[in-house]
């Protein structure tokens, strides 16, 4: 009786548990707080098209996050419950999000709002050392992103529709890092359209 409860136990905590963001971002252990700025570049000039603060957890997951758009006005904000992720946005229903593993390095991510109404859905799948192998959206675009690495770091994103078109293949680029190594200068450059985006990285440990 002992054995069966414990193997519950470990599947429930198993359902509600998630990849360590620091893992799936390649940023150092240790980190306690960073902030993510997002620009579009245009003619050489970068224009800031989103900023995000996070706070995390000492195992490495997002405690805390908000999201602004340029003119600082809040996007997204999340929460971090012991079952599930809040999400919260201004004029929308929040969203619950809750996470499930599946065998094979594999999570899925669902988020419902308090209806019980599906909002979207996706498939993670993990590579062994927590890197992001592939994203399929299960929901609304149906598209899958293919994460490529080259010497510990993201090196290029494709994104194929259900059909294996290609849809975009963007060019990834760390500029400059930290002495921990974290990636503080990002540039992405899609190959399709040719826009260019720069993320730079505050990071306090």
């Amino acid at each position: 009786m002992k054995a069966l409860l414990y193997f519950i136990l470990i599947l429930t905590l198993q359902s509600c548990a998630t990849k360590k963001y620091i893992k799936t971002q390649l940023l150092p252990e240790g980190i306690k707080s960073a902030t993510e700025e997002t620009y579009k570049v245009v003619d050489n000039e970068q224009h800031l098209l989103q900023k995000k603060e996070m706070i995390f957890t000492a195992n490495g997951r997002v405690k805390h996050s908000k999201t602004m758009d340029a003119n600082g006005n809040l996007i997204q904000e999340t929460k971090k419950k012991l079952w599930f992720i809040v999400e919260l946005y201004p004029g929308k229903e929040t969203y619950y999000c809750k996470t499930r593993w599946k065998p094979g390095q594999r999570e899925r991510i669902s988020c419902y709002t308090r209806k019980q109404y599906k909002e979207n859905e996706s498939i993670y799948h993990y590579n062994a050392d927590g890197t992001i192998d592939k994203i399929v959206d299960n929901f609304s675009t149906f598209y899958t992103q293919y994460f490529y690495y080259s010497n510990n770091e993201l090196s290029r994103i494709v994104v194929k529709d259900k059909n294996n078109q290609l849809i975009d293949e963007i060019l990834v680029r760390c500029e400059s890092k930290d002495e921990k190594g974290a990636c503080l200068k990002e540039t992405r450059i899609s190959i399709i359209t040719k826009n260019k985006e720069v993320r730079q990285l505050s990071a306090n440990y």
